[in-house]
């Protein structure tokens, strides 16, 4: 099936899972917990099936990206895994010229900042990620009734990795495009959007329960900046896959001033990173929307109390939620110790066991 054919919903044993209820705002046994990045340098098992392979290379082994996903399901017992990628991988997949430099991040050989260079972004196809679907089947019929997120780079933050070359503190030369040519701006993200659409299209259709789209570098802009020039390719990708029926996450960083416009946009799930109470998130993105977060993860590095007492503190702030999904305000830092996850799991499904 290709991914322009019209939607199909994947075959899964998860449909009533805690993490899948909370996404729908229906009641759940407890308060489902996952963590971004948990799959990753955090556990020691990963750091030793990674020794000596290069990331965008152990993206695209279907065993590796197994393995590497049900680990931390297997340590932290979360409620659900994460497929391990990385945001590039479509735009390597479709010949962009990037590496993932080791303490850089994706580097881009050559930036995308004139219309000729739109010629480059072709589209997805799912052939070009065929290892993505092979691991989902892996992963689904491995995971049981343990739901798999799948997950995509949002148009902006992609753009903003290809506009600059790479990671970027502040941006210049995406928001001089932006500024300056709205009308390629405009046409680089709806290209992008596409391409998201397709990657996100082949997780459903190999298994994926759920979906989350991160804009890591979208807490940069202004929300009228946001309205005008992010929010429609973004909107466009939610509607790509709306007939799918699977919960739609959309996560940003530094968001705070953007929650109700992310919200609008289309996700049915909005995450909330730790600068903003889940009850005022919950304001700011109003009803009909589950929030997920959204623990500090520097506090993971404190002592064991004082963990327990920063998580109470977001469950009490999130007590009066329709749905609400227990993670991080971002992803687990690397030198996180793994059994402060474990307890965290295990302290959250304490606290809210219904």
């Amino acid at each position: 099936m290709s991914a322009n054919d019209s939607p199909r919903a994947p075959q899964t044993t998860t449909h009533d899972s805690a993490f899948l209820r909370a996404c729908r705002r229906e009641p759940v046994p407890h308060t489902p917990v996952w963590f971004m990045r948990q799959a990753g340098r955090s556990l020691p098992e990963y750091l030793k099936v990674r020794e000596g392979i290069p990331m965008l290379e152990s993206c695209m082994r279907p065993e590796l990206v197994t393995e590497i996903t049900l680990q931390p399901v297997r340590r932290h017992k979360v409620d659900a895994a994460i497929y391990f990628s990385d945001i590039v991988v479509p735009l390597k997949a479709i010949g962009i010229d990037l590496d993932i430099k080791p303490g850089v991040g994706p580097v881009v050989a050559d930036p995308v900042r004139t219309r000729a260079d739109l010629d480059r972004l072709r589209d997805l196809t799912p052939e070009d990620v065929h290892y993505v679907t092979e691991a989902i089947g892996m992963l689904t019929a491995e995971l049981g009734a343990t739901p798999l997120i799948g997950f995509a780079g949002a148009p902006f933050t992609l753009a903003s990795y290809l506009v600059e070359g790479g990671p970027s503190r502040n941006h210049e030369h995406t928001k001089a495009l932006m500024y300056g040519d709205p009308q390629l701006w405009a046409d680089l993200l709806d290209r992008l959007a596409e391409i998201t659409s397709a990657f996100l299209k082949v997780q459903i259709e190999a298994g994926a329960s759920a979906v989350q789209l991160f804009d890591s570098w979208v807490g940069a802009l202004a929300p009228a900046d946001y309205r005008r020039s992010v929010m429609p390719a973004s909107a466009k990708v939610f509607d790509a896959v709306a007939g799918y029926g699977v919960p739609r996450i959309h996560f940003g960083v530094g968001t705070g001033e953007l929650l109700g416009l992310m919200g609008e946009a289309g996700a049915d799930v909005v995450g909330v990173d730790w600068r903003v109470p889940l009850d005022e998130a919950a304001r700011r993105v109003g009803p009909g929307r589950a929030l997920q977060g959204n623990l500090d993860p520097a506090v993971l590095f404190s002592t064991p109390e004082a963990v327990r007492a920063k998580t109470r503190e977001v469950l009490d702030a999130a007590a009066g939620l329709d749905g609400h999904i227990f993670n991080l305000g971002h992803g687990v830092l690397p030198t996180t110790d793994p059994d402060a996850l474990t307890r965290l799991v295990a302290d959250v499904h304490e606290q809210t066991a219904r």
